[in-house]
């Protein structure tokens, strides 16, 4: 058996309500922090999701300063305010109340609050030094897993991203609360869902760190995600449906966390740095055309996944994944979610511009079971024009 190591997120919280009982949780846990940052964005604090869990903070007597201007693919310059509330707050506690983008954040504050090294220091693989504060992350989305991972992803141009990987990252403690998704639009909890599934699955075929408990934890991701994610968009207040999306969001996560994503994410990255179309959606575009152009390379691992998602598929291992590929979109379009470029305003004149940028996704590529060359993302970009 090749051997692996695999890391992830000491303690997990998953209960319906736990929000709520955030100040006597993490008192628990932390008995000598008293100044906590709370770091979300706007949308969420006007559902007024945040006051019960700021409330409970506040009963069990922490002083609590809220960063609530994290915006969606967060620039560099929302790094640094949010740096900036924390040193000035005496920061002790950093939680990461919202999507990925506002948990990503949470992630450099806490290893940054303290720390001399400046952003530009530790972007890339391990350049983090030293430790960071207490962190304790809490999605409100069930999709990006960043409350499981190691990443932190910061857009640092008008159209370049850049990746922060290092160990320092992965969180404390991580909290499970579908209350908190509630009020989350339809498609929202599609494309989220539907880029969590693609965690699962990139991570049950990744080529270099794939493992037995990475795969596990895809197969049962998978599960949960693919038997909820109609469910949950078709009832938004189905608190079951909720939670069980929340868990397998929360199993993907450890699981690409560990087994790294690959090509549907650097094909999807451009499509939304270039043109703003939110991650999970860009994934959804180019989801089934990947997984045909990888069939050739990984065909039996898509027919194993095709017998959670689709288990009366038959026939060949190529049969099978062509009706994984088949489902993905079928989620696609029960949902509602857009299903091609051209209907979130990209034209057949973008391609070239699309391909150029994902060909720099080379820690993506790499993971990828088939090589992708330029030629082959164009031609990925076409079929999902």
């Amino acid at each position: 058996m090749t051997a692996f190591s695999f890391t992830t997120v000491p303690t997990i919280l998953s209960a319906p309500g736990a929000a709520k009982e955030l100040g006597p949780e993490i008192r628990a846990r932390f008995p000598d922090v008293q100044r906590i940052l709370l770091v979300t964005d706007q949308g969420f604090l006007r559902t007024g999701q945040a006051e019960a869990p700021i409330a409970s903070l506040r009963a069990a007597m922490f002083h609590v300063e809220q960063f609530a201007d994290v915006l969606p693919d967060p620039p560099e310059h929302v790094i640094e305010d949010a740096l900036t509330a924390a040193r000035q707050h005496e920061t002790e506690l950093v939680i990461g109340l919202g999507g990925g983008s506002s948990m990503d954040v949470a992630k450099l504050v806490a290893v940054l609050a303290a720390s001399p090294q400046s952003l530009d220091q530790i972007y890339g693989i391990g350049n983090v030094r030293g430790r960071r504060l207490p962190l304790v992350q809490i999605p409100t989305t069930a999709g990006t897993g960043s409350e499981m991972t190691n990443i932190s992803i910061v857009t640092t141009g008008a159209t370049s991203k850049m990746g922060i990987v290092a160990p320092q990252l992965y969180a404390d403690l991580a909290v499970l609360d579908a209350e908190l998704t509630i009020g989350l639009p339809a498609g929202v909890t599609a494309a989220t869902g539907i880029d969590a599934m693609v965690h699962a699955i990139e991570a049950y075929t990744s080529k270099h760190k794939k493992n037995p408990l990475s795969d596990g934890l895809a197969r049962q991701a998978l599960t949960l995600l693919s038997r909820n994610l109609i469910r949950a968009c078709e009832n938004g207040r189905d608190l079951a449906a909720r939670q069980a999306m929340l868990l397998g969001a929360m199993l993907a996560g450890q699981a690409f966390a560990n087994a790294p994503v690959a090509a549907v994410h650097a094909l999807a990255y451009p499509i939304g740095g270039i043109f703003h179309v939110p991650h999970g959606l860009s994934n959804s575009l180019v989801l089934p055309h990947v997984l045909r152009f990888n069939t050739e390379a990984c065909a039996e691992q898509y027919a194993e996944l095709a017998t959670i998602v689709v288990p009366h598929a038959e026939g060949s291992a190529e049969a099978r994944a062509e009706a994984l590929a088949v489902a993905m979109q079928q989620f696609a379009t029960i949902t509602g979610l857009p299903r091609t470029l051209r209907q979130v305003g990209i034209a057949e004149t973008d391609l070239n511009l699309l391909a150029d940028d994902a060909m720099k996704q080379t820690r993506l590529l790499g993971n990828n079971p088939r090589e992708v060359t330029r030629d082959d993302a164009y031609k990925i970009y076409q079929l999902a024009l």
